[in-house]
């Protein structure tokens, strides 16, 4: 019998593999209590139960559980840093075929945005995005490529009348040169490896949700994932305040560089 809390984090990382102790309680916990009440269970108990017999009801606990917000170009102004001073910056320490992952994808609106930008500076032959999400049913939208109007509010209209598709009122189709950049792939930053060589890493907005020990382990296997002068481009609501204990240097606002090993 699930009792509590306590013994649904332990049902949580036995069905899904994901470990809630990693993130901050009170927020996650309120908000899980939020859904088994809205979805008219009386308890964890129940609610656990009806997660083991209907996928359905899982997946939407999945997907509910990892805060699954994105859109096109977040911050105008810091991808503006990117394309301006970040990564030229890159391609002449590294090359023009750099290595970039997108950590946490969500709905692949950050590594489509990506190939937008390095598309003004590259050839497409040469662009491959590594993205990752914990959630599969993200990735099937990201892989989809079909977008409402309110993920491509922030994007500027270069981009959107270059590689979107009008369909019908509401909704805008990527194009297929965009989508054939970018692999998608299901991974947990707490419990998954991390890939090797990293140019950039992008992870945007997603870490604040973690415990403060979370957040340093995964600072430190993205910068072991980097050379020296790699860059981690993080979210506009995150600064990682012991950058310089973890091999980083402040470049630019949100953006850290790796200065050694960690």
């Amino acid at each position: 019998m699930i009792k509590d809390y306590e013994d649904f984090k332990v049902f949580v990382l036995k069905n899904t593999g994901i470990d809630l102790n990693a993130y901050k309680e009170r927020q996650m916990k309120r908000r899980i209590e939020s859904l088994i009440e809205r979805n008219k269970f009386n308890g964890y108990d129940s609610y656990s139960k009806a997660l083991t017999t209907d996928k359905e009801k899982l997946d939407q606990f999945v997907n509910y559980l990892t805060i699954n917000v994105s859109e096109f170009y977040r911050n105008p102004a810091l991808w503006q840093t990117l394309e301006n001073v970040i990564l030229p910056d890159l391609m002449s320490k590294f090359g023009d075929k750099l290595k970039i992952w997108s950590a946490a994808c969500s709905t692949g609106d950050e590594p489509y945005s990506l190939v937008m930008v390095l598309a003004k500076k590259v050839p497409m032959s040469k662009i491959h995005i590594l993205a990752t999400d914990i959630d599969d049913q993200v990735l099937e939208k990201a892989k989809d490529g079909v977008y409402g109007a309110a993920s491509l509010k922030g994007l500027p209209d270069e981009y959107k009348k270059k590689y979107f598709t009008k369909m019908g009122d509401k909704f805008f189709k990527i194009s297929d040169d965009v989508k054939k950049c970018v692999e998608f792939k299901k991974s947990n930053l707490l419990t998954d490896s991390y890939p090797q060589g990293c140019h950039l890493i992008v992870c945007r907005n997603v870490v604040i949700y973690f415990t403060e020990d979370a957040k340093r382990e995964i600072y430190k296997k993205f910068n072991r994932s980097m050379p020296v002068n790699g860059c981690l481009f993080v979210g506009n609501t995150e600064q990682i305040i012991n950058h310089r204990d973890l091999g980083y240097e402040f470049d630019k606002l949100f953006f850290y560089r790796k200065v050694r090993e960690c």
